[in-house]
């Protein structure tokens, strides 16, 4: 049986038409999610996992008759990241014309089901407006799930049915994760009693270990686990690792030390580091460079296009407003703007379909091991890891951390 015989003709057809053959994780997250198990998806990064858990909520809100206006919310998607879930609302608009677009002209009338983000980002108006009007589809963060259920409006989520968190991976091992189960728990007590038990569907490309992000989705009733079906799609992904070292004290470097606190200006050392980094902008279609903090991702950027002569780089971190930083992300997937200087967390999220480089510029807070180099990625510096900064050195946050984000070319300057 082909999995796209699940779906009704329009979806089925769509897919065809738009994306030819499902992924592995779509062939196999399919039949669980449609038959309404509560689903733990591992996939890799652009392996359609994401679909994979709307398609089916797509699917059924299509089939389903017209709802009254108050209960009209049926599918609920949560992020941790909020420029990500801004994302998946654009990325949603595309499947749900293209599906309704297909129906109608087959005779069929399928009104486009409707989007909603709310996030901390929301202006008040528009949150006013969906508690009055709630959407078919709510996208949001567990922050504001939390406040949703908090206030009046949360009437509106007791007609959900299909709950998918992205990025679990996330939120596990955090007190974030330990909110959000306690959100979950308040979302399944609004529900009817009568009601079927809610889906409950989590996706990542780097959870680990899986029976421990099972229990975290599902949860427990009365002492005992919710039945969660993992679908394990993962595959080894290579890791493509360059280390830069630059020049030792001993032979003629202005400092080794480029924290914030030094009290030297860090652009005395960088013009090496400038070169370097436009040759490799330039060299790749799509670059993130990140740096330490706010400040030196600002000074970087203005660096590199002055070193080239032209716009190659721009900052991109949380003290920017919200309008400029959706304007920058969105100039680099167009390919307007070849890289971006951020932060080493990427704090504020963004999602990209295509990165050909990732290139790190990280020291530690101070240059007390002159005889190692001084460049590193170690995410975990900083808050729990003391170990200095030795070639090739990675701690185990630090490993898992590169696992994650793939593909790493590390610079020093």
């Amino acid at each position: 049986m082909n999995v796209l015989d699940l779906f009704q003709p329009a979806v089925s057809d769509w897919f065809r038409a738009a994306l030819g053959q499902p992924t592995p994780a779509q062939t196999l997250g399919w039949p669980p999610i449609s038959r309404g198990e509560s689903t733990l998806v591992l996939a890799p990064t652009g392996s359609g996992k994401t679909l994979a858990a709307f398609l089916v909520a797509i699917d059924r809100l299509m089939r389903a008759a017209p709802s009254i206006q108050r209960d009209r919310t049926r599918v609920l998607y949560v992020s941790p990241l909020k420029a990500l879930a801004v994302d998946v609302e654009r990325n949603l608009r595309s499947p749900l014309a293209g599906i309704a677009d297909i129906a109608n002209r087959a005779g069929r009338n399928a009104p486009e089901p409707r989007i909603d983000v709310r996030t901390g980002d929301t202006p008040p108006a528009q949150r006013a407006r969906m508690a009055r009007a709630p959407a078919d589809i709510l996208i949001t963060t567990p922050e504001s799930l939390y406040l949703l259920l908090t206030s009046a409006a949360r009437e509106t989520l007791a007609s959900v049915d299909t709950l998918i968190v992205d990025e679990i991976h996330a939120l596990v091992a955090s007190k974030r994760g330990a909110h959000l189960a306690l959100s979950l728990e308040r979302l399944e007590a609004l529900r009817p009693r009568e009601a079927p038990r809610l889906q409950r569907i989590g996706l990542s490309a780097t959870q680990r270990p899986l029976d421990e992000v099972a229990r975290l989705l599902g949860g427990f009733e009365n002492g005992v686990p919710r039945p969660v079906t993992v679908v394990d799609a993962g595959a080894t992904k290579e890791l493509d690792l360059i280390v830069e070292r630059g020049t030792s004290r001993g032979q003629g470097a202005d400092d080794l030390s480029f924290d914030d606190s030094s009290g030297k200006d860090p652009t005395r050392s960088w013009p090496r580091l400038q070169s370097r980094v436009v040759e490799l902008v330039r060299a790749h279609r799509s670059t993130i460079v990140f740096v330490n903090s706010r400040r030196l991702a600002e000074r970087l950027a203005a660096s590199v296009n002055d070193t080239a002569q032209e716009e190659l780089a721009l900052a991109h971190h949380g003290s920017l407003a919200r309008e400029k930083r959706t304007a920058i992300e969105d100039r680099l997937k167009r390919g307007e703007v070849r890289a971006i200087v951020a932060t080493s967390s990427l704090e504020l999220g963004i999602d990209m379909g295509s990165v050909d480089l990732v290139a790190d510029r990280c020291v530690g807070p101070s240059a007390r091991w002159p005889s190692v180099p001084w460049c590193r990625w170690c995410p975990a510096w900083g808050d729990g890891c003391k170990a200095p900064p030795r070639l090739g050195f990675l701690c185990d946050r630090g490993r898992k951390h590169a696992r994650r984000r793939g593909g790493r070319h590390l610079l020093s300057a």
